[in-house]
């Protein structure tokens, strides 16, 4: 089964658990398959959230058989300093602690404003700097130290 197929079954039980679907990896580390669900929410997630969201996914994996012979499941957050993958992504994060570069700079601030074209970064001592959105190379939360 193709990821994108497997997204679009598991996605409905995500969110009717009221969460939101991140993403779905494929990962081999050593001789240990892992499928890993990676679920998202406004308020943050907990262990609990993994827990339970597991154990609602279980059992629908164990029809779907994503995965041919033994795998792990493993249920996530996507961390608190995420990639941001998309202008969705990007629009949500405003008001928040970023971490972004381009071929040329590397700056850590808060995102003050996406218009979808350019970003507006306020850096130390209030300092605004704007950002081809074309121009980024990685842009991802970050936590301030």
């Amino acid at each position: 089964m193709d990821f994108s197929s497997l997204k679009v079954k598991i996605k409905p039980v995500i969110e009717e658990l009221g969460f939101a679907l991140y993403d779905v990896e494929y990962a081999k580390e050593g001789k240990l398959e892992i499928l890993r669900i990676i679920i998202d929410n406004a308020n943050g997630i907990s262990i609990d959230d993994c827990v339970l969201v597991s154990e609602k996914l279980s059992p629908l994996l164990d029809e779907l058989d994503p995965i041919k012979g033994e795998y792990q499941l493993e249920v996530t957050s996507p961390g608190a300093e995420r990639l941001l993958r998309n202008e969705a992504e990007v629009k949500d994060a405003v008001g928040k602690y970023i971490h972004l570069e381009t071929y040329e700079q590397k700056l850590d601030g808060t995102l003050s404003a996406f218009d979808g074209e350019t970003l507006t970064v306020r850096l130390a001592r209030n300092k605004e700097t704007k950002i081809d959105y074309i121009d980024v190379n990685v842009i991802r939360l970050a936590i301030k130290f």
